[in-house]
């Protein structure tokens, strides 16, 4: 070969090289947020006593699935799709040439993995999203098969890849074919003289499913509840499972939407995990499903939404492993900054272990998990979380979804106010994705405690309050057992110096939300203003804030914010190998996750013996640890802990 055609075999290496970018990954605060393990429980992503056995259920007649057509030890019928999914007429031909049917004659098929011996326990029926029809998916959770089945639970992986490849608008039928399985499990389990017989307890079961099966899940809760399918009311729905709890891996969210409607859930545990660095569904769409999960006051159930630094699309998938983008991934993604496979696969074990034990076993203490992630401590890859929870027992006193009014909040009794902010507004919260939204308002609150002019005395921090009335104390009953929540993030935004040297909580209380956005532009401008006149050192000292709980004798007791779980400022993923592409795809090189921090009560009352929680009067969030910043906040509230 010559040395010219060397060069322009060599040319789209070498410009790959120039235009590639090194992973970039944040220091991680692991070593020092999970430093210490307060449960006591086992690890529930640990293997269990039970040995572990398997076996398929199918048509028996597959043509391209072996194992579902020579190895079943359950031969199922049929079930007709052509109401919840088509394909036109070219595509309808080549897939029923491929797969040896059509949307009539859809297959049951499954593999499983179940405890040895006797006993009855609950079902768990996972399955996995779109991806090459022709690369089969539902092996590759086997990890979850074999631990969750040594710890006794039976376990399914549903095959849907006949769903897979160049289709959209699908998910509901991914959704109905697992209520569709859950059928035929009640025909497995009533099989005399068969492995699974009287060995399925249907009072507890649950679905779990990964991308496009993550919202499946979700679809099939919402199927269970109903009586007709919500785009024709011609096709009949009987099934009233008992489904307990819904777990979805990377989901997306809204391929479907029933009667238009973003899927709801109702009563039903839900718990939403996802990557930093997931090259396919690179938003984290769960958190509008996790939003979406309500509970009716005094409910049992809660729910969790998790995000985990460097984790990707495929680990989650053994089969699809770091190929989030197909076999050329490694040209597009930044393989380099992802976490190690297995321990991504280690963090879906003990999350997902822990969330089954406590909805279907009700093993309470494993809700430490979702409350305060650093309760796991080691058994946690060493890596970042961030974490949203809820449940049903808490009493949401801000929301801020209920009208334009910064003063008012969810709950009647309850009053906002500010003092000293440079920013006070309340907006829909975005994603990193472009012209996107989690459809869900938050709280943006800015300070500047910066000495104003050549007075070098700190200013009064900034503050931001929440009274409750009389009548409010007496209806919530809060003790010792109960625990205030909210939901906050650090952002990078750094608000100007204040309009005036003099700080009037009356004024920032009661000015027109219009002169705040007025002085909050002045503000910047002064800011952005003197920013060019000498850029600012960045500023590294790490976030935090005050959390102050005033009683009705004024007793007030003071905690920061982070003895209740890590606050940081915003850690950016870079996704894309290509230099600058993140930036061309994304409109923030991070998501805007919040953080939920549960905060006990008797916390407080051990730091400021005397204070009452009965008669909690003020919820204050006081600026003093930072000199400069801004955060979002969502869902103040109070719940009730168990154990």
């Amino acid at each position: 070969m010559t040395a010219h055609k060397l060069a322009l075999a060599f040319a789209p290496l070498l410009l790959g090289a120039c235009l590639s970018q090194p992973p970039a990954l944040a220091t991680s605060d692991a070593a020092r947020v999970l430093a210490t393990r307060t449960i006591t429980a086992p690890n529930p992503g640990e293997r269990g006593p039970l040995t572990v056995r398997t076996l398929y259920y199918g048509s028996g007649t597959d043509k391209r699935r072996p194992e579902y057509r020579d190895s079943v030890t359950y031969r199922t019928s049929s079930v007709d799709a052509s109401p919840f999914v088509s394909y036109d007429g070219g595509a309808a031909k080549s897939r029923e040439k491929y797969w040896g049917f059509a949307t009539k004659a859809f297959p049951r098929n499954g593999r499983v993995w179940y405890p040895e011996g006797t006993g009855v326990h609950p079902l768990v029926l996972v399955v996995h999203g779109n991806h090459d029809m022709t690369d089969f998916s539902d092996p590759g959770y086997d990890w979850l098969g074999e631990l969750l089945a040594s710890r006794g639970f039976i376990v399914a992986s549903v095959d849907e890849n006949f769903l897979n490849g160049a289709s959209r608008s699908e998910n509901d039928a991914r959704g109905w074919m697992l209520l569709k399985h859950l059928e035929t499990w009640r025909a497995l389990a009533d099989t005399a003289g068969k492995p699974l017989a009287g060995r399925v307890d249907f009072s507890r079961i649950a679905l779990m499913g990964h991308s496009r099966g993550g919202e499946a899940v979700a679809v099939a809760g919402a199927f269970n509840t109903l009586s007709h399918y919500p785009d024709d009311a011609n096709q009949r729905f009987d099934f009233g499972f008992a489904i307990k709890a819904l777990v979805a891996i990377a989901p997306v969210d809204g391929q479907y939407r029933p009667s238009d409607k973003p899927t709801p859930l109702r009563d039903v545990p839900y718990l939403v995990i996802h990557g930093t660095h997931d090259g396919d569904v690179s938003t984290f769409n769960g958190l509008t499903q996790y939003d979406r999960v309500t509970f009716t006051p005094g409910s049992t159930a809660f729910k969790s939404a998790i995000l985990m630094y460097r984790a990707n699309h495929g680990q989650w998938n053994t089969r699809w492993n770091n190929k989030d983008n197909g076999p050329f991934s490694a040209r597009r993604l930044q393989l380099d900054a992802l976490i190690d496979g297995e321990a991504q696969r280690q963090f879906g074990r003990v999350m997902i272990g822990g969330f089954l034990e406590a909805t279907l076993n009700d093993r309470h203490e494993y809700r430490a998990l979702f409350r305060d992630h650093r309760s796991a401590g080691d058994w946690l890859p060493s890596t970042m979380y961030w974490a949203r929870y809820a449940d049903g027992a808490e009493r949401r006193l801000a929301t801020f979804e209920e009208d334009i009014d910064l003063t008012t909040a969810s709950t009647p009794g309850v009053r906002l106010a500010g003092d000293s902010l440079s920013t006070w507004r309340e907006f829909d919260l975005p994603f990193r994705s472009r012209n996107s939204t989690q459809r869900n308002a938050a709280l943006r609150l800015g300070w500047n405690n910066a000495p104003a002019g050549r007075d070098s005395t700190p200013r009064w921090p900034a503050r931001f309050r929440v009274s409750l009335s009389d009548s409010l104390q007496r209806a919530l009953a809060l003790d010792t057992q109960s625990a205030l929540t909210l939901s906050l993030m650090v952002t990078d935004a750094t608000p100007g110096a204040r309009r005036t040297a003099r700080d009037s909580a009356s004024r920032d209380s009661t000015r027109t939300d219009s002169t705040a956005r007025r002085a909050a532009r002045d503000s910047a401008s002064r800011g952005n203003a003197a920013r060019n006149r000498r850029p600012p050192a960045k500023d590294t000292t790490p976030p935090d804030l005050t959390v102050e709980l005033v009683d009705a004798a004024g007793r007030t007791a003071r905690l920061p914010l982070s003895a209740f779980g890590p606050v940081r400022r915003p850690v950016s993923s870079y996704v894309y190998r290509r230099k600058g592409r993140d930036a061309e795809r994304f409109a923030a090189l991070f998501e805007q996750v919040l953080h939920t921090y549960v905060m006990p009560l008797d916390r407080f009352v051990q730091q400021t013996p005397g204070f009452t929680p009965a008669s909690l009067t003020e919820v204050r969030l006081v600026f003093d640890r930072t000199r400069v910043g801004t955060v979002h906040v969502d869902d103040i509230g109070v719940t009730r802990l168990r154990p």
